[in-house]
């Protein structure tokens, strides 16, 4: 089955057909113009313009809307021959909005490409204030309408969100696509659990592009093309020697493997600067100074790293006011591939950019082009494989309960009090094929293809075959009452599908470290519908060996239907080897899981479909 959207009855007009009635009748420029803006501080960002051309060449319409965009991946690189993409993490954005009548502003970053300066942090706030004075520039160009929009998939989206918070009046429509709104929550400590995907290969991926190594470049696959030769300069810069003198000052940005392990805990701060927080790093920290009139489009994927559909749908809560529409598909971080089992190809086919489009086209050219019709929330059921839309989050408002019970069962009702032991292995993992290897710019296509192998690891407890299908949309919630032989552990969480042949299928997963199970977030910064660890330091409380606690957490949302035939099987274990470090180190722990009445249970958002 595909993610196509051509047969859905989820749109009244389909983003392909929407597509379709909107062409691309303007041509690209054969190269963009490329200056330096300068900022407040001095500090010189690399900028590229590229505005739609007629037939004979020149620009035009007069003036046009423009989609900013801001990149710390090289807005352009230099290439070695022609036929070389030269922007491998923007030109998508340039070849699709162009030529429909978009002018598109790309920007290096401040301390990244050509741009000068240093990065002090993972998004600083610095950016924040240069995103502003980038629009400002914009709208003094002869060819700006006036009306900006900013786009772009993770740090890109991110961005877009600090544009729109800094509250410029030119800023009318944000699509912030599988971005972060949290960094604490849905990105560095998910679950608690410091992400080595993130403080190793993605810091490692950073510093081969801020340093321009490009042997170190060469072994990610975004960047895999020998053909690329560092960031392209701007168009004053003939010589090179202002891109040389950028690059010496990169050497000075920081490391996210280091940066991080000095905020442990939500709301810490560096520890040389008391105001560089986590929170203040966030695009969600701000997300509440954006004006009602911007308009927004929140996109994510089911298996989008290991928070970003959280990130996504706590933006779609937190400003609902704002004409915000949210889109979840069945797609990895950047929709590279569809992760459902059943696809026709690996490769995403919905057209994702004709629905920003036709989002643009509504709030930053005005169009009547019935997106005011559609319903606002779209979301693409696995194992179904079909779109569906709804009018609000969560579609699934109730949901059931599941309690482990005896011989590894999963019931409706508890059964009598008893312990389950487990004993954790930090070599047990979930693999190299997973919804986490993609935040390293790895070019995985097959998602868990050896789970009926892997979650044999794992403590089990399984349902009854179903007698109907039922769809789960939405957040698993697990409370584990548990014992544990140390004073710390992470438990982690995965939901199956075991179908009538007995293969599984992985659905999703969560976790959480035991440290911080005391304490849920009611941050009006982070409106959700399912449970949110505080993970402060107040909050924080050991373990006692051998005395019961409750862990409460969510895990990642999905949307999946089980089949007739098919059990749900709930699993957990105590490591994911690779993607997170030991909890505790070098002590790993002996767990029991409590069983029976106000002991485990699990709340699944299903609703029954007929037999």
């Amino acid at each position: 089955m595909s993610d196509q959207d051509t047969s859905s009855s989820a749109w009244r007009v389909p983003p392909g057909s929407y597509l379709a009635r909107r062409p691309a009748v303007l041509a690209l420029p054969q190269r963009p113009r490329s200056v330096y803006v300068t900022m407040r501080d001095g500090c010189r960002l690399a900028v590229d313009v590229y505005l739609p051309q007629d037939a004979a060449g020149t620009a035009a319409p007069a003036r046009v809307p423009t989609i900013a965009v801001f990149t710390p991946y090289y807005r352009r690189f230099a290439t070695a021959s022609a036929g070389v993409e030269p922007s491998p993490n923007c030109g998508r954005y340039r070849d699709f909005f162009v030529p429909r009548g978009y002018a598109v502003v790309v920007v290096d970053v401040r301390g990244t490409g050509a741009s000068f300066g240093t990065r002090d942090a993972l998004r600083s706030p610095k950016e924040r204030d240069d995103y502003r004075e980038i629009a400002d520039w914009i709208v003094q160009q002869p060819w700006s309408d006036g009306c900006i929009g900013a786009t772009g998939i993770s740090y890109l989206g991110a961005a877009a969100v600090f544009l729109a918070s800094t509250g410029h009046p030119a800023v009318k429509a944000i699509a912030p696509l599988f971005a972060v709104t949290d960094i604490y929550t849905d990105q560095l400590y998910v679950g608690g659990v410091l992400s080595t995907i993130w403080t190793g290969r993605y810091d490692e991926l950073m510093t081969a592009l801020d340093h321009d190594d490009r042997p170190a470049l060469a072994k990610f696959a975004y960047y895999g093309d020998p053909a690329l030769e560092g960031p392209q300069p701007v168009d004053d810069d003939a010589d090179g020697s202002l891109l040389a003198a950028a690059l010496r000052q990169h050497r000075n940005n920081c490391r996210l493997g280091d940066w991080a392990r000095e905020v442990p805990f939500q709301r810490d701060a560096v520890l040389h600067d008391p105001a560089l927080t986590l929170d203040a790093c966030s695009p969600g920290h701000y997300a509440r100074l954006i004006p009602e009139d911007v308009a927004i489009y929140s996109v994510s994927g089911w298996y989008d790293g290991a928070g970003y559909s959280n990130s996504a749908i706590t933006r779609f809560l937190t400003l609902a006011g704002h004409r915000h529409r949210l889109l979840l598909g069945p797609w990895d971080h950047g929709a590279r591939s569809n992760v459902s089992p059943w696809r026709e190809q690996a490769d995403a086919q919905f057209p994702l950019l004709a629905e920003v489009l036709r989002f643009f086209d509504r709030h930053l050219c005005g169009h009547d082009n019935g997106l005011d019709d559609e319903q606002p929330v779209h979301y693409f059921t696995m194992h179904d494989e079909r779109w569906q839309a709804a009018d609000a989050w969560p579609p699934v408002p109730h949901a059931t309960r599941f309690h482990p019970d005896a011989d590894g069962m999963l019931s409706r009702r508890p059964g009598e009090a008893a312990r389950d032991a487990y004993q954790v292995d930090f070599t047990v993992g979930t693999g190299t094929q997973t919804r986490l290897e993609r935040l390293g710019a790895a070019g995985v296509e097959h998602y868990y293809p050896d789970w009926t192998e892997r979650q044999v690891q794992y403590l089990h407890y399984t349902s009854a075959p179903l007698d109907a299908p039922a769809e789960l949309t939405g957040h698993v919630t697990a409370q584990l009452l548990v014992t544990a032989s140390e004073t710390d552990a992470a438990l982690y969480v995965y939901l199956t599908e075991v179908l009538a042949d007995g293969s599984c299928r992985y659905v999703t997963e969560g976790t959480l470290r035991a440290l911080h199970r005391e304490g849920l977030s009611t941050s009006p910064d982070y409106v959700a519908s399912w449970p949110v660890n505080t993970f402060d330091r107040a909050s924080a409380k050991l373990l006692v060996p051998g005395e019961p606690a409750r862990l409460t957490f969510a895990l990642l949302p999905v949307s999946w239907t089980f089949a007739a035939g098919s059990r749900i099987r709930l699993s957990i274990g105590g490591s994911d080897f690779g993607h997170g470090p030991q909890v505790p180190h070098g002590r790993p722990p002996r767990i029991e899981i409590l069983r029976g009445p106000e002991a485990t249970w699990f709340d699944l958002p299903l609703r029954h479909q007929p037999a």
